[in-house]
């Protein structure tokens, strides 16, 4: 298949040798410690020997109680160095790019999991672990952003090619810009000027400590899709002020893990039901001047090129169909231009405390 998927496109200096993406999945195969481990990298190893472009790894907590999962992968201290370069060193004997998304859960996670209560911005209730998180202090905030920064320096020591902030599905930096989890009276909420402060005041605090030449990247809600929750007009606003201030690509998305419309659609089986997130992508290409990177049930590679020809996205980005074919890449390049086999079932995120995996594979 030759068609523009196939051509490589420039971010901030990072060569991606093609259009795809594999969008941040929580593989929860790392070890409690957040240690990377053999199995974890076999499953990166599939993606880049597959022929995926761009690798997102699953998300990273900056901080120990920003864990959403027992086994989630932790960039949160030096000595996880080692085993995030060996997954780097094994990536890069193909010819994709990695990317460390760094995150913190906030209020989206169990006090079971952290073992004392999760922080947030505000202290709303949450309802799928019926729990209310603690308020963050000023001071608390102040070290947040010390520790996204610190934990970008780390991905730079392990050799990855960028870092991907996640502003997205309810994680911290979502809450933080949304009015709904974010009912500050201070500095840091309140106006949509306070609520954008802690995304902006993180990627600067990066840029300081990285330069203005490594890949920074951000995966943004759009909107939540949550009654007084994020709009889309707010949110191309932040895109754009992101897009001013030094990102380098911004991948969209939308929703949360309370959100009616999650993440997450189930049931993608017409090509009509793709790219669900298309009539926010067009908003937030009238407001930003960098690369646009679109997810959201993409399984037709015709569809895909015609978005990426058309303008519409630079990129597209995909999770469950990499789950069921980690080689769906080099099989659309070699002529077979069949959707992906993914049935969006959802099954695959069904067992939280498990890794992820196909379960109609199972």
């Amino acid at each position: 298949m030759e068609s523009v998927l196939f051509e490589p496109i420039d971010i901030n200096g990072m060569v991606v040798p093609n259009r795809f993406v594999r969008s941040a999945t929580n593989d929860r195969l790392a070890e409690v410690s957040g240690h990377v481990n053999d199995p974890f990298i076999a499953v990166y190893e599939k993606l880049a020997a597959g022929g995926v472009g761009l690798i997102v790894t699953g998300h990273a907590y900056v901080q120990w109680n920003g864990k959403a999962s027992a086994t989630m992968m932790g960039g949160h201290d030096d000595d996880l160095i080692p085993g995030m370069k060996k997954l780097v060193e094994t990536v890069h004997r193909y010819d994709s790019k990695i990317v460390l998304q760094i995150n913190h859960a906030g209020r989206q996670t169990a006090s079971a999991v952290l073992g004392e209560s999760a922080v947030a911005p505000s202290p709303v209730h949450i309802s799928l672990y019926d729990e209310t998180p603690r308020e963050l202090t000023g001071e608390e905030i102040e070290e947040l952003i010390e520790n996204f920064a610190a934990t970008t320096r780390r991905a730079v020591a392990a050799g990855f090619d960028g870092v991907q902030l996640h502003g997205a599905h309810g994680y911290l930096i979502s809450q933080f810009i949304s009015p709904y989890t974010n009912r500050r009276e201070d500095a840091w909420g309140g106006s949509l000027e306070n609520r954008m402060r802690f995304p902006l005041e993180v990627l600067r605090r990066v840029r300081e400590e990285v330069g203005a030449s490594y890949p920074v990247l951000i995966k943004l809600n759009s909107e939540d899709y949550l009654e007084g929750g994020l709009t889309i007009e707010e949110g191309s606003q932040i895109a754009r002020a992101l897009s001013e201030n030094g990102i380098d690509a911004i991948e969209i998305s939308g929703g949360t893990y309370e959100s009616p419309n999650a993440a997450a659609k189930i049931g993608i089986k017409e090509e009509e039901d793709e790219a669900y997130f298309l009539p926010n992508a067009r908003k937030f290409r009238e407001v930003i001047d960098v690369p646009l990177i679109l997810v959201g049930g993409l399984r037709t590679p015709r569809l895909m090129v015609r978005l990426v020809e058309d303008g519409e996205a630079d990129m597209v980005s995909l999770c469950r169909p990499f789950i069921r074919e980690p080689d769906l890449v080099n099989r659309w390049e070699g002529g077979d231009e069949l959707k992906a086999e993914c049935i969006s079932c959802g099954g695959c995120h069904k067992y939280r405390d498990e890794p992820v995996r196909c379960i109609v594979l199972d």
